[in-house]
């Protein structure tokens, strides 16, 4: 029980919407750890959670709820939003431009999706979807919502 006092409180943020997933850690808002995972969310993220509430105590939680990789976004909801009602620590959401200065992120083949004037549309035949990600140094709560659904934004069949 003595040890549980001493840990850092810290914030978490996710980003899954493509590969590799990035995780952060944020103790009073500025980045103190990072975490880079190559495998599949569903398989990294369990034992990273698992690792974090072991080490840490969590204050808040943030992700990247879209648009991107589908199933990845959906483990993600999921798994943080268990987190925050088990924990009872707040869950907040943005998009996922907020991480990639607003470039196109790959959808379905050769699509896209882009932001223009507050709305991701999907594009076709993009001709750069560089798919960088990074987690910022800082976090920017005013980016964040507690609207926390993942953007299933997909194209019609």
């Amino acid at each position: 029980m003595r040890e549980a006092l001493h840990k850092p409180v810290v914030e978490l943020l996710v980003i899954s919407v493509t590969s590799p997933m990035l995780v952060g850690i944020y103790e009073k808002g500025r980045l103190l750890e990072t975490f880079l995972y190559d495998e599949k969310t569903s398989k990294a993220l369990p034992p990273l959670l698992h690792q974090v509430r072991y080490n840490y105590h969590l204050k808040s939680l943030f992700y990247a709820k879209g648009p991107g990789s589908f199933m990845a976004i959906k483990v993600t909801y999921v798994m943080l939003k268990t987190f925050s009602i088990a924990l009872n620590i707040p869950l907040y959401a943005t998009d996922a431009f907020a991480f990639n200065g607003n470039q196109p992120i790959k959808a379905i083949g050769t699509s896209c999706f882009v932001k223009r004037n507050g709305e991701i549309v999907i594009e076709k035949e993009c001709e750069s979807t560089d798919g960088r990600f990074t987690l910022p140094q800082q976090i920017d709560y005013e980016l964040f919502v507690d609207e926390t659904e993942p953007l299933y934004i997909l194209p019609a069949v």
